[in-house]
């Protein structure tokens, strides 16, 4: 059994997670982070990559809109490695209502949110192939964020003030006594091994977990509703600039350049668990026909992957318990000393990853004040490792990069133009990562091939390097492709059904891997 002991304890690595972890470090905590899984293995990692000018808001919930308005400067700058600023339009096309440009523009005075007006002309010579049927253009300043880079950047940060965050950890029970927490126990499931970590101050951050571990201090009744969302990315950028439908928000109105892709994004259904998200065909098809409204000939493109997360949405009582779509982004901050009488224990959940950062400051703040001492949020101020100010991420920085190595480095992943290098020296670095650990940092088989060529390759180097054995290596690889196809079969017509097939026939036809021996080793 591990035995350690901190101020504070968070749980769960997402984006809020993490940067609870680094604002309470910053202030002088000792404080450890746990997550069942990987960093950014759940809600934070399976969005469009949006971050939020504030304008998809500021109608319905200007409050939210004028957060999202303020935390996009903040972050931009502290997190600039890990944000593209390609601007954003709102656009009206025929057939939308036409009186809700202008009440956009009043909640955006409002919000005091950046955002002009421009020409139809002016959005199609910037975006032409935007549907020319346009009526009205606003332009703002939406984002797009690479929420594995945002968090591990947040997580390094904390690391370099004295925090630890451990991945694989699942919290199996929170120990309290007369009214006070006192220690949180968890297994480590890689290892199998039981970790404590005395503590009298837990943060819930789990997101759309945060029910489960609230009844672990025997809290119950937390409400926080799974709102599932698919979303399909495309093999290349059909636009630079992120693009939102001018309308009350809606099911597949965004279309958000990210990397070398473009994501058509979301429905929004509510689930029973977190853990059960499927990738309904109907959904699947009906974000094709959206993207079709926006971009003419979008559904002859080539869809490269589909995907479902769950927002952790706060149910609010001024809307039906399953329309998920009508529930308040906001963030929430329950406190369970004044609810459940059980001190040192807070829950935060609701908000955007565009707003983490606030939300840290703010579930903070309300740690310092129930400790009896006041202590200032620094976080707004400084930049993560790796981000200066003004030198945001650029889709071309990985060119530049192999164009200064490519003679001495071999590239392994051409889609993403990831090097040996990149992947040796992570593998060294993170020993017990699997393949789709690996993935989050280096995005290794998220391009056109979907990991058809450069899974076999990563697998080679692993075992050639002394990192995995062949045991190992096999059961990495397995998983990995299962993962990918999980995203593959609901997208499985024309080119990508294709490259499916050529990637079957190497992986399963020249390598046979699914009649290689079963391996001894579990991979997580």
């Amino acid at each position: 059994m591990i035995k350690l002991a901190a101020d504070v304890v968070v749980i769960g690595g997402g984006a809020t997670g993490a940067g609870v972890l680094r604002d309470a470090a910053m202030r002088g905590f000792t404080a450890i982070l746990v997550e069942r899984g990987d960093l950014g293995h759940g809600t934070s990692a399976r969005f469009h990559g949006l971050l939020h000018s504030g304008g998809r808001y500021v109608v319905a919930d200007p409050e939210s809109g004028a957060e999202c308005a303020r935390e996009n400067a903040i972050v931009s700058r502290i997190n600039a490695d890990a944000v593209e600023r390609t601007g954003g339009f709102f656009v009206s096309l025929a057939g939308d209502d036409p009186e809700f440009p202008d009440k956009f523009l009043t909640g955006a005075a409002i919000a005091k949110m950046p955002h002009q007006e421009i020409s139809v002309a002016q959005a199609l010579r910037r975006e032409p192939r935007l549907n020319p049927n346009l009526q009205r253009v606003m332009e703002v300043e939406d984002g797009t964020v690479d929420g594995w880079q945002l968090i591990w950047g947040v997580i390094r940060s904390a690391e370099l003030y004295g925090a630890k965050a451990l991945t694989y950890t699942e919290v199996v029970d929170i120990e309290t006594a007369n009214g006070l927490v006192q220690a949180v126990k968890c297994v480590n499931r890689k290892t199998g091994e039981d970790v404590v970590i005395d503590t009298n101050f837990v943060i819930n951050a789990a997101g759309p977990w945060a029910g489960h571990i609230a009844n672990l201090a025997n809290c119950p009744d937390v409400r926080v509703v799974p709102g599932r969302g698919v979303m399909i990315a495309m093999n290349h950028r059909l636009v630079n600039t992120v693009v939102n439908r001018l309308v009350k928000p809606a099911d597949g109105d965004i279309l958000v350049p990210v990397h070398t892709v473009c994501v058509i994004g979301t429905t929004d259904v509510k689930v029973e668990s977190p853990d059960d998200l499927e990738l309904p065909r109907a959904e699947v098809q009906h974000m094709l026909s959206a993207g079709e409204e926006l971009i003419p000939g979008f559904r002859q493109q080539r869809a490269t992957h589909a995907w479902s997360g769950a927002r952790p949405l706060v149910l609010d009582d001024r809307v039906a318990g399953t329309d998920t779509r009508h529930m308040s982004r906001g963030m929430a901050i329950l406190d369970h000393q004044a609810r459940d009488g059980l001190s040192g224990m807070l829950t935060i959940s609701g908000g955007k990853l565009t707003t983490y950062r606030l939300m840290a400051e703010n579930i903070v703040d309300v740690m310092c004040h129930q400790l009896g001492g006041e202590r200032l949020c620094a976080t707004d101020k400084e930049a993560v490792p790796g981000s200066q100010e003004g030198h945001n991420y650029l889709v071309t920085h990985r060119l530049r990069e192999r164009e200064e190595d490519r003679l001495e480095d071999q590239i392994l992943c051409e889609c993403e133009l990831m090097s040996r290098k990149q992947f040796t020296d992570l593998l060294a670095e993170q020993p017990d990562a699997s393949f789709d650990d690996l993935r989050r940092q280096l995005r290794i088989g998220m391009g056109p091939c979907q990991g058809g060529f450069c899974s076999v390759r990563v697998t080679g180097v692993a075992c050639e390097s002394g990192s995995f054995s062949a045991d190992r290596a096999t059961a990495a690889l397995r998983l990995f492709l299962r993962n990918r196809w999980v995203g593959l079969w609901p997208i499985l017509y024309g080119d990508q059904l294709r490259q499916a097939a050529l990637d079957n026939w190497m992986i399963a036809g020249t390598l046979d891997v699914e009649h290689l021996p079963e391996s001894s080793e579990v991979v997580l």
